[in-house]
């Protein structure tokens, strides 16, 4: 168990995803920048009741869920603006939550193991070769750096072939969560090929 800061959110990170954020709020500024020097990752917290920015007299709902982030770069557009990309890390699991300095939220968390390196069985094979024909044509195209998607491209893996899906689909958040809840990378992906519409699998 460890408690680290936590960044709340509407949509979430799975492990070896990208995000990108722009921070403007005093209590995230101070994080940011606190995390960044000391080279330290922060939590991305999933909300399941409330807002991302402050609302007096609210305090919002977390899923137990979530990913650690580590800031791989550091803009500042304005003094208190900062654009931030991020790599999401191991998953945890949220046992407990409390305010801490500037409002910043704190959660004791519990780190899940990394997924095994399970390869995919034919009968889902096509979402790695969908998942690698879409990443062709955004390098063909130069938007490459538009998608959530940081090489090395593990398309031969259930777990990282899951992960990616699970961020590009319009999956209802408490499906993302059960997504990254979900301990056996096969599982998931199974998950995924459920999600998925039938008639465009070609």
């Amino acid at each position: 168990m460890e408690t680290i800061a936590l960044f709340p959110l509407s949509h979430g990170l799975y492990p070896d995803g990208r995000l990108d954020l722009q921070i403007f709020e005093v209590r995230y500024l101070d994080l940011v920048r606190r995390c960044h020097r000391e080279q330290k990752p922060f939590g991305i917290a999933w909300i399941d009741q409330g807002q991302e920015v402050t609302v007096p007299g609210q305090q919002p709902t977390l899923y137990r869920y979530g990913t650690l982030a580590h800031i791989d770069s550091l803009e500042t557009v304005q003094a208190a603006l900062l654009r931030i990309r991020c790599h999401g890390g191991v998953r945890f699991a949220l046992h407990h939550t409390r305010p801490g300095p500037l409002g910043v939220w704190q959660g004791d968390v519990e780190y899940l193991a990394p997924d095994a390196a399970v390869d995919i069985p034919n009968d889902m094979e096509y979402l790695a070769q969908r998942l690698g024909k879409g990443i062709a044509r955004a390098q063909q195209d130069g938007r490459l750096p538009e998608l959530p998607l940081l090489p090395p491209f593990r398309l031969d893996e259930c777990g990282w072939v899951a992960n990616r899906w699970a961020e590009l689909l319009p999956l209802p958040a408490a499906y993302k969560q059960a997504l990254l809840q979900e301990s056996d990378p096969l599982a998931r992906l199974r998950a995924i090929d459920r999600s998925m519409d039938r008639e465009d699998q070609a």
